[in-house]
């Protein structure tokens, strides 16, 4: 074919890709989120399964009541403590207040605009959003319904998973011919090899961030210590945008209830320096390189999965690019595209190499 056909044939494939991607949403996001809980548990259910000699649905219900355990056990901590934070709403109110007003005083030093104008101004604004107050409430309750329904969908996907796992297996090695099965049983191998270790490198990456935040906050005399840690190593499995969140966050609670500002710079210091440990050591050494995916690669994901699915196509942009590159590896084809979405350099850097080697060393 002409090249010209080529790129009309690529071009259209990709435009209806994303359609469909965008269209079916509501359908394909909880199926992934389920895909990789279920790849997950899937060890865990098998232990139940094989070794207590359990019925495959009950270890299957056993292992999702599991995970519902911990994820309610972890949003009890955090409802906890953000209600705390609510009895400091009047305070947050007159530290808004107070800068407000330092502000003003200074634009109209700086720029010679009156105060009443200033005012007028932020009066109008005022106005405005409580004018569509009521839009955004139904807007915030409908999301609400929405997520719940999104939860209690991504959870009965999971169960199905782990039920029908070795029928799924099944049916994706008859899909292709005979020739190409051997490939495709290591393709679904390495993937799930691949997005087990993933999510627990995230996990226990998660926890140590979490943790460091917290004690560290604490030594700092911030009042809400463990909802910060916590909220820090949430959203640090977003890369980059997630850090940045999380400091706004910790640096706003921190300026509402701290009496002292420089806290706040403190704070700030604090998160950037846990975020480049993180990132090039720690990252590194729980994660491991087998999934490691270039910085360009991984904002471009995060920005695209949020603009297709919003905050969930953010967490899931990395998973997926990642499963794409094992896929892209192994198919002649399309090992172009393998190598783009990888690093440059493959290898952990030195100072994780060699932590790495010292502690095989130690258990050697």
């Amino acid at each position: 074919m002409p090249f010209y056909l080529k790129l009309a044939a690529v071009l259209f494939s990709l435009i209806a890709l994303v359609w469909i991607v965008i269209i079916a949403k509501e359908i394909l996001s909880p199926l992934i989120f389920s895909c990789l809980f279920s790849i997950l548990l899937l060890p865990f259910a098998a232990f139940l399964e094989n070794k207590l000699q359990i019925p495959r649905s009950a270890a299957s219900m056993l292992a999702v009541l599991s995970l519902l355990a911990c994820i309610g056990g972890l949003l009890y901590v955090i409802g906890s403590q953000v209600s705390d934070l609510a009895s400091d709403w009047p305070q947050f109110q007159n530290q808004l207040h107070k800068t407000q007003n330092d502000v003003m005083e200074w634009i109209g030093s700086s720029f010679h605009v009156t105060r009443h104008k200033q005012l007028t101004f932020v009066t109008n604004t005022t106005n405005k959003v409580v004018a569509s107050g009521g839009s955004v409430v139904g807007a915030t309750l409908l999301s609400l319904s929405g997520m719940l329904l999104f939860l209690v969908f991504t959870f009965i996907y999971t169960f199905f998973f782990l039920l029908y796992r070795k029928l799924i297996m099944r049916f994706l090695e008859s899909v292709f011919e005979e020739d190409n099965k051997k490939v495709v049983h290591d393709i679904v191998e390495k993937v799930q090899f691949m997005i087990r270790k993933y999510i627990t490198g995230l996990l226990i990456e998660m926890a140590i961030v979490a943790t460091v935040v917290s004690v560290a906050f604490m030594i700092l005399g911030v009042k809400y210590a463990i909802l910060l840690g916590l909220i820090t190593g949430l959203f640090n499995i977003i890369p980059y945008i997630g850090i940045f969140t999380a400091l706004v966050l910790s640096a706003a609670v921190t300026f509402a209830t701290s009496p002292e500002q420089i806290t706040v710079i403190y704070v700030i210091i604090t998160l950037v320096v846990t975020h480049l440990i993180d990132s090039n050591i720690l990252l590194p050494l729980v994660v491991g390189s087998k999934v490691r995916i270039n910085a360009l690669i991984t904002v471009l994901g995060v920005i695209i999965g949020e603009m297709v699915w919003g905050i969930p196509g953010m967490f899931l942009s990395i998973p997926v690019i990642a499963v794409l590159k094992i896929i892209f590896d192994r198919v002649e084809s399309l090992k172009a595209w393998g190598i783009i979405l990888g690093d440059e350099e493959p290898k952990q850097n030195r100072l994780a190499k060699k932590l790495t080697v010292r502690k095989k060393l130690v258990a050697s």
